[in-house]
């Protein structure tokens, strides 16, 4: 028996025990069995057939040649490449199911496309009989065929060896068939006999002839083939060219690859061009498709505006060649691995760069940028030790494309991140600055937010990498911060409502959601709840500000300023941003202070109570130190609301902030100068804000000795007129003026609260009139030495640049004062007479002054005429004031600028003239001065558009013309050469009415309620103006040669309406009444009531505060009420109380503003008119028959109707707030057919969109639905205004409308004696399209053939008649047109034709 091995038995025993075994022939305990591969399909038999042929061996020897000692790195193989996956084209929208389908190798799918041959006449033979066997054997010692190891360069397989033999043997056949080819040339194409052996070219590759049904099928095909040749060569090349391009163009795209495939098989030598070809097209667009399908959105959208403009030219394309051996600068050595074969794609990095572009071309390039995002022109040769030269795309041109940037700023490498976004952060800040705008297509900032920027910087900044964090906080404030527009906002806080401005907040655009339609109001979603629902990616698209609030940005920038502790850099920027956040809402700035320790890490490390001095010479860090763009922050967060306001002062310990700031001088705060100034500045504006609440007053009084000790300096701020010490000294102004206001309203305050009892009323203010009286006398003898400061010319700008400041405060003082218990009617009196005669008119007459003022239309932001947007690069979904370069530009802003003055001076004109009356005569000056008229009438040119970019500049320039109409309204009744130009003044007026924003609606009701609806500013009334007007008329009415008793009346209308102006002016109040809570707070901000004021944000920036038809609003809002929707239709209900007087007064105002204020109307398109005056006969049935409606709806009618106002009138473009005109139109007919009762003005109106150059659905409508108004229809040419020919000319091509118009005809549904204008018309086309010689359809003249012939059978010999001889309309004749006396030539023979035909017809029928 046989033993088991012992792990203490040698080499030796286990030998030993092997032969036992061997020779016992014992079975072994475990078997080896060899399994065949499946993938090569070895059999058992195969493995036997194997085993006995190595019998012999007792062992398997392996050998491999050159192998070398160490093994070589196991890199891997290069992917195995299917033939068939190219041809194979699958989209990711594709379905699955369709694809299985359409590639389904199922029996069934193979059945259902067979399609059986014809093979009656194909001849039929037997293979021939040989004794090799089928297929052939290959034996190994078959080499004769093979090709050499050594030509293939290495050891190959015999297998592989046959292969190449067989394809070089295949390779030569085409070599000398086009050898011989080209040596007998003509004899090839002429001696094509059939029996001679067809070289490649000499029978046709596609047609066999196998189908053919005749015997000598070979023949036939080869016959064809030769007249086929003949043809080709008696033709030129152009022609065959041409009949080339006409069949490529005819045949399918996919039958003409198959024939160039058959051309491809039978033609091998033109294979491999053609494959060179196709390899070369492919590897051309091989980019574009590899960037459109592998990379995202993104990438698509940096193709477009990221393209530079270059020069016309054309391009040199020069080929690079291929690299080969000599040319490498390392020579590959036999015993490194893979290195036999070259492979040029590799080693093209391995070059010298080509030459950049030296011609401009006309093909757009892609914009690339160096590190500071300046622009790189194409032609532009960098040296490369600039870094800026790459292996990406176009290696040979210099910078980085923004594609380029976005995949750098995801890379592993730190330096690469960061690189890259501060690269993105400097084109962000020159964007803005707009120097792309005249060599880049499109706009960058657009083009980077659509590209997902927004979500780049913020995965950028939770990077772990400081720098890279760093990198990611500047390019967001590139994005949000317009240093400039802070600037511009800065400069204006000091002037009149300056601290106010508009919420940042984009347009809003809501979409209508198609879940919430049909719900009730309690069940649809809130604002809150749909904003909540939509993905980040929606929300920044439509806000930026918004989206990056929705995705943590301010826990995010919390954490960075707290546990971070970045660079000084990075705490300005986030500062700075989060300036930017506050900016954009209420909401936003109450975001940013309910922000988990976000304020209280602000106020600790940048606003601390104590700090020790900041190493100037190594400022690694500024925690701990006082910073003024955190003192800007609150200012920007208080400005959002008073509420906001309160909790940084109580909470947040703004108050203790302020004192230690502001109690000492700035030479004492341990901080650098100009630090210093800034944040002291900052700080008076934040308490001016708080001011303007009525907050922080106590603090007033505590500080009142620092105060007056800073006033004190006043005059050293001139001498070296620094500009941080005037715009300090400008804030500490505007907080005088503030604490003015709020001290003004403490009585007031204090006698609510006594009559209150117990209703909610605001506590009074610790600061009261005594606090501030004080400081008038001090600030007074500051503006007089100002104004003689104007003589100096060092002190010349700084002097113009506080006066309008203390101009705004004295405004401020005397208007409070007039309020108080304690006012003194006299000695105010004598003072205001001082203070004119020694301050107000030398300031007005000095030539410093005249000098600005002459500036004040270019300085116009109203009368500047733009070629296009302020600004590209500001982005609907993040708006900003485009300010970039205001300094090299006139504009309200730069010193030049009269903006300030003028609005500081009007203002106190305001006051005092309201004060004492009798002063109003001495600033007639100012009035009729020629820098003001001339610029007044520039604002009645002008067309201001309306934008975010222009708004915060139109808020002031609105106070201006505002004041200067009210100090016109006070001198037009006394002065009368001020009224010369009221009619000027009345015309700016109505203009300024629909220009006013948001926050100004107490302006727009002191307009209405003194200068719109006055006598003295509609000078026409009582000057002569309607009898000019009715002398008008009468020429007119003498020169048209037709009557009509309304026609005259517009003068006595005129007359009437001048009469009732203070009952127009009632009327329009009274509809206006809903901006009643706007108005009021508008009035509260406007006028200084403090303790009333919310906010210092303005409303919303959704439109002007009044629509530009606000004339129409009675008529229309009567429509509104009256008018309810009934399935389709109008149900008109009773009118209410006082509705006839309502729509008198307002088309009496209508018609007084289209005779003598027609440019005020211009802005409202005349198809918008129309469809507004259309209300008066759909708010009632029987509103339009009341004799004063009657008599001032026919005026209205007859100016609308008039030479080109008639021409301006395009009813094919929807009215504003209609879907098309066409509806209004059809509530209009069925109206008309239910209670006109055939009233003629109704008439007139049905009539007007009838004429030929409107829409053929309009009289489709009138001819096909409403058929039976013609009854009624009884307008006579007289009565209607509108030339006749407008109806009738061009004649009516409309089949359908044709047929309509002549069986109305001859039906007598249409009669001159029941619809006279209508009759003419459909006559006139009628008989134009009869006898029409224009060629036509066969349809048409069929139709033209049986309308005549019917019309020649008419009974009605008077319709006939006016059917056949009909000649021209004719407006002023007693039918409305004219006849010819017998049948014309042409028209007889045309008749005499068609009824020939029909005779002839009609004989054959028999």
């Amino acid at each position: 028996m046989l033993r088991r091995p012992q792990p203490s038995d040698s080499e030796a025993d286990l030998l030993r025990e092997q032969e036992r075994f061997l020779t016992s022939g014992a079975f072994s305990a475990a078997s080896v069995v060899r399994r065949p591969d499946k993938r090569r399909g070895e059999a058992g038999a195969t493995d036997g057939a194997h085993s006995d042929e190595n019998g012999g061996n007792q062992k398997d020897v392996v050998t491999i040649e050159d192998l070398p000692d160490q093994l070589p790195s196991l890199t891997p193989a290069p992917p195995k490449k299917s033939r068939f996956k190219a041809s194979r084209v699958t989209f990711e929208d594709e379905d699955a199911e369709e694809r299985l389908d359409r590639h389904d190798t199922h029996i069934s799918a193979v059945l259902s496309r067979i399609v059986e041959r014809d093979t009656s006449c194909a001849p039929v033979s037997l293979p021939a009989f040989t004794g090799m066997a089928f297929p052939k054997v290959l034996h190994r010692s078959e080499t004769s065929s093979q090709v050499p190891p050594s030509s293939l360069g290495g050891k190959k397989s015999i297998f592989a060896r046959q292969i190449a033999a067989q394809r070089l043997q295949e390779a030569k056949k085409p070599l000398h068939g086009s050898s011989d080819a080209s040596k007998t040339p003509q004899s090839g194409e002429q001696n094509l006999l059939p029996d001679t052996e067809p070289s490649i070219h000499s029978g046709p590759r596609l047609v066999s002839g196998q189908g053919l049904g005749v015997p000598d099928s070979l023949g036939e095909t080869m016959r064809i083939h030769r007249e086929n040749q003949a043809k080709l060569q008696a033709m030129s090349q152009s022609e065959i060219v041409e009949e080339q391009r006409k069949l490529l163009s005819q045949l399918d795209p996919r039958l003409v690859e198959f024939v160039r495939s058959r051309k491809a098989q039978s033609d091998p030598s033109s294979a491999p061009s053609s494959k060179h070809q196709e390899d070369k097209s492919r590897k051309e667009d091989t980019p574009l498709e590899s960037v459109s399908g592998a990379l995202s959105g993104a990438a698509e959208l940096f193709e477009q505006p990221q393209e530079v403009e270059m020069a016309e030219g054309d391009e040199e394309l020069v080929q690079t060649p291929v690299m080969t051996e000599e040319e490498l600068p390392v020579k590959p050595q036999k015993k490194w691995v893979h290195m036999d074969k070259l492979e040029p794609d590799k080693l093209e990095w391995m070059r010298d760069l080509p030459a950049p572009r030296r011609k401009g071309t006309k093909k757009a390039m892609q914009a690339r940028f160096d590190f500071a995002g300046t622009l790189i022109p194409p032609t532009e040769d960098l040296p490369t030790h600039l870094g800026l030269h790459h292996h990406g795309e176009e290696p040979e041109r210099a910078g980085y494309s923004l594609q380029e940037l976005f995949l750098l700023s995801r890379s592993q490498i730190i330096q690469q991140r960061s690189l890259a976004l501060s690269t993105v952060a400097n084109i962000l800040s020159k964007a803005r600055d707009g120097e792309y705008l005249s060599v880049l297509k499109g706009s960058v900032i657009s083009t980077l937010l659509d590209a997902g920027l927004l979500f780049l910087l913020r995965f950028a900044l939770d990077d772990g990498v400081e720098g890279v964090m760093s990198a990611a906080v500047h390019a967001l404030k590139a994005l949000l911060v317009c240093t400039e527009d802070e600037e511009c906002l800065d400069l204006t806080f000091s002037w009149f409502r300056g601290l106010a401005s508009f919420p940042l907040l984009p347009s809003s655009q809501e979409e209508e959601d198609e879940e919430d339609e049909g719900l009730d109001e309690v069940m649809k979603e809130t604002a809150k709840e749909k904003e909540e629902r939509k993905s980040d990616y929606d929300v920044s698209r439509q806000d930026v500000v918004k989206g990056l609030m929705k995705m943590k940005l301010l826990p995010r920038l919390r954490y960075i300023l707290e546990v971070v502790r970045p660079s000084p850099r990075v705490v300005q920027d986030i500062l700075q941003i989060l300036t930017r956040v506050a900016r954009h809402s209420s909401s936003s700035a109450t975001q940013v202070l309910d922000c988990p320790r976000l304020m209280e890490t602000v106020m600790s490390e940048f606003l601390p109570t104590s700090w020790v001095a900041l190493d100037l010479l190594k400022p690694q860090s500024i925690y701990g130190h006082p910073l003024a763009s955190a003192m800007k922050l609150l200012r920007v967060l208080a400005t959002s609301g008073r509420h906001a306001c309160a909790r940084l002062l109580n909470s947040l310990g703004v108050k203790e902030r302020l004192s230690c700031l502001l109690s000492a001088e700035p030479s004492e705060l341990l901080l650098q100068p100009t630090e210093a100034l800034r944040i002291t500045t900052e700080a008076y504006r934040l308490w001016a804000v708080a001011a303007g609440y009525g907050q922080a007053c106590k603090l007033y009084i505590d500080l009142y000795p620092a105060l007056v000790k800073t006033l004190q300096t006043v005059h050293q701020v001139l001498s070296p007129s620094d500009p941080l010490q005037l715009q300090r000294l400008s804030a500490l102004l505007s907080l005088l003026t503030q604490v003015t206001h709020t001290a003004g309203c403490h009585q007031l305050l204090q006698a609510g609260m006594v009559s209150a009892q117990g209703e909610e009323c605001p506590p009074p203010p610790p600061v009261s009139w005594g606090h501030v009286i004080g400081l008038q006398a001090s600030l007074l003898g500051h503006l007089k030495g100002f104004v003689k400061s104007l003589d100096n010319p060092v002190q010349k700008d700084s002097s113009l640049a506080l006066i309008p400041v203390y101009l705004v405060y004295l405004e401020a003082y005397y208007y409070q004062l007039s309020r108080q218990n304690c006012f003194k009617p006299v000695e105010t009196l004598q003072e205001l007479e001082l203070l004119t005669s020694e301050v107000l008119l030398p300031l007005m007459c000095h030539s410093a002054v005249q000098s600005l003022m002459k500036n004040l239309r270019s300085s116009s932001v109203v009368c500047t005429v733009q070629s296009g947007q302020l600004d590209p690069e500001t982005t609907p979904n993040l708006p900003g004031l485009a300010c970039p370069g205001w300094r090299s530009c006139p504009g309200m802003v730069v010193s030049s600028s009269p903006f300030p003055l003028l609005t500081g001076l009007g203002l106190l004109l305001e006051t005092i003239t309201g004060i004492h009356k009798g002063l109003s005569s001495k600033f007639t000056g100012l009035l009729l001065s020629e820098p003001v008229i001339g610029y007044l009438h520039s604002c009645c040119q002008a067309k201001p558009t309306f934008s975010h970019s222009r708004a915060w500049l139109l808020h002031h320039e609105h106070h201006l013309l505002y004041l200067l109409l009210q100090l016109a309204h006070r001198l037009v009744p006394t002065e009368p050469e001020v009224a010369k130009h009221a009619s000027l003044y009345h015309q700016v007026t109505l203009l300024l009415l629909q220009w006013l924003l948001p926050g100004s609606e107490y302006l727009a009701h002191e307009l209405l309620s003194t200068i719109v609806f006055s006598k003295d500013f509609i000078s026409e009334g009582h000057s002569g103006g309607p009898e000019a007007v009715e002398l008008g008329e009468l020429k007119l009415h003498e020169d048209t040669q037709h009557t009509s008793l309304s026609f005259q009346t517009v003068g006595a209308l005129l007359r009437e309406a001048c009469i009732q102006l203070p009952s127009i002016r009632g009327c329009f109040l009274t509809h206006l009444a809903h901006l009643e809570p706007s108005v009021l707070a508008s009035r509260d901000a406007y006028l200084g009531r403090s303790p009333w004021i919310n906010s210092h944000l303005l409303p919303e920036l959704t439109g002007p505060t009044l629509p530009s038809d606000w004339p129409f609003l009675p008529l229309v809002s009567l429509y509104e009420r009256t008018g309810v929707s009934d399935g389709g239709g109008l149900a008109v209900e009773e009118l209410p109380q006082g509705a006839l007087q309502t729509v008198t007064h307002c088309l009496q105002w209508l018609l007084l503003l289209e005779v003598w204020r027609e440019e005020s109307l211009k802005v409202i398109p005349p198809v918008a008119k129309l469809a507004r005056l259309s209300c008066v006969f759909l708010c009632s049935s029987d509103l339009f028959l009341e004799k004063p409606v009657q008599k001032l709806t026919w005026g209205l009618f007859r100016l609308l109707t008039r030479g080109s106002r008639l021409d301006s009138l395009d009813l094919n473009v929807p009215p504003p707030g209609l879907a098309s005109f066409q509806d209004l139109y059809t509530a209009l007919l069925a109206q008309y057919e239910a209670v006109s009762f055939g009233d003629r003005l109704f008439g007139c109106w049905v009539l007007l969109p009838l004429q030929r150059r409107y829409s053929t659905t309009m009289r489709l409508s009138v001819f096909g639905e409403h058929v039976g108004m013609l009854r009624s229809l009884g307008v006579t040419l007289e009565q209607l205004s509108i030339p006749i020919e407008r109806f009738t000319s061009p004649p009516e091509d409309s089949l359908p409308l044709l047929r309509l118009y002549f069986r109305s005809l001859v039906t007598g549904t249409l009669k001159f004696s029941w619809c006279p204008v209508l009759y003419v018309v459909a006559l006139s086309h009628v008989n134009a399209f009869i006898f029409s010689q224009d060629a036509a359809a066969q349809e048409v003249e069929a139709a033209r053939h049986s309308m005549l012939r019917k019309i020649y059978y008419l009974t009605d010999e008077v319709l006939r008649n006016h059917l056949l001889l009909f000649r021209l309309p004719q407006q002023h004749t007693q039918l409305g047109f004219d006849t010819y006396e017998k049948l014309p030539p042409i028209r007889a023979k045309r008749l005499e034709s068609v009824l020939g035909v029909h005779d002839s017809k009609d004989d054959k029928g028999d």
